[in-house]
């Protein structure tokens, strides 16, 4: 399983945010910054706002702010934004697997729910302001 760029550029997004401490940073700073297409950044913007992750305001001065402080804000807050549940298989999905005749007696659906419920814990356990400065644990993959 590969994320899209899409949550990593939406995860580089918010680190520069939090750098930027409740100042207002707009797409052409994001831009420079990133190395990201002004028009992509908004794309990617859009659905962090409606994930409640991120605040914008309009006009000359307007820009971008973290919604929350950047320890509030998970890789898994992200990733859901972003991409949707946490899912690493259909029949992980409550709607798809309501559906699917198999749900029952499926002998590979049980690990598929695990699997997936530890890749959105480990997730959920990375903030942003980690990302500002790594702790060791994460420094060691680095």
């Amino acid at each position: 399983m590969k994320l899209s760029a899409r949550s990593r550029y939406a995860t580089r997004i918010l680190v520069i945010l939090a750098e930027n401490k409740g100042t207002v940073v707009n797409t052409t700073s994001l831009s420079e910054q990133t190395g990201i297409s002004v028009q992509f950044i908004e794309q990617i913007i859009r659905p962090l706002k409606q994930g409640g992750l991120v605040t914008s305001t309009r006009g000359v001065t307007g820009g971008h702010t973290l919604a929350s402080p950047p320890s509030g804000i998970s890789l898994g807050d992200v990733v859901r934004a972003i991409e949707g549940p946490i899912d690493l298989t259909q029949c992980c999905d409550g709607e798809a697997a309501a559906l699917c005749p198999r749900k029952q007696e499926c002998p590979t659906r049980p690990a598929w729910l695990q699997v997936s419920g530890i890749l959105e814990n480990a997730l959920d356990n990375i903030s942003i302001a980690d990302l500002l400065t790594p702790p060791p644990h994460l420094a060691a993959f680095a």
